[in-house]
């Protein structure tokens, strides 16, 4: 069973910055293309970014593209995501996510979620 782990949310003002760490309790985490979506209240959740297995891939949603960067480390069994210059609409719970498969920026094709870390940006 994959575990994933999502810390580092936070209180941040508008143009700061938080990382997300994403642990994966797994020994498969270097077969799985794993992926950041997010939560605002009231809202579906929507596709953040994705990172391939060895992370020579990568795909962003067009608002936090040039802003986040999605980032991993095998050998820690560890996903990031560095969010600079963030905006009162970064606000909402962020999950990580995993699948083994190929990158998809669609949430329901991923069947191991974290329990999410929610990210406060005020204006």
């Amino acid at each position: 069973q994959e575990r994933l782990e999502e810390s580092g949310g936070g209180w941040v003002q508008a143009g700061g910055s938080l990382r997300l760490t994403c642990a994966a309790r797994t020994l498969s985490f270097n077969s799985l293309a794993m992926g950041w979506f997010r939560q605002a209240p009231g809202k579906e959740r929507e596709f953040v970014a994705t990172i391939s297995q060895t992370g020579g891939s990568d795909n962003y949603a067009d608002s936090v593209k040039g802003r986040f960067t999605i980032s991993r480390d095998n050998a820690k069994n560890t996903l990031y995501l560095q969010m600079n210059n963030l905006r009162p609409e970064d606000t909402a719970v962020y999950y990580c996510a995993g699948r083994f498969a190929s990158i998809s920026s669609y949430y329901h094709e991923y069947p191991y979620w974290g329990q999410g870390t929610p990210v406060t940006v005020s204006s």
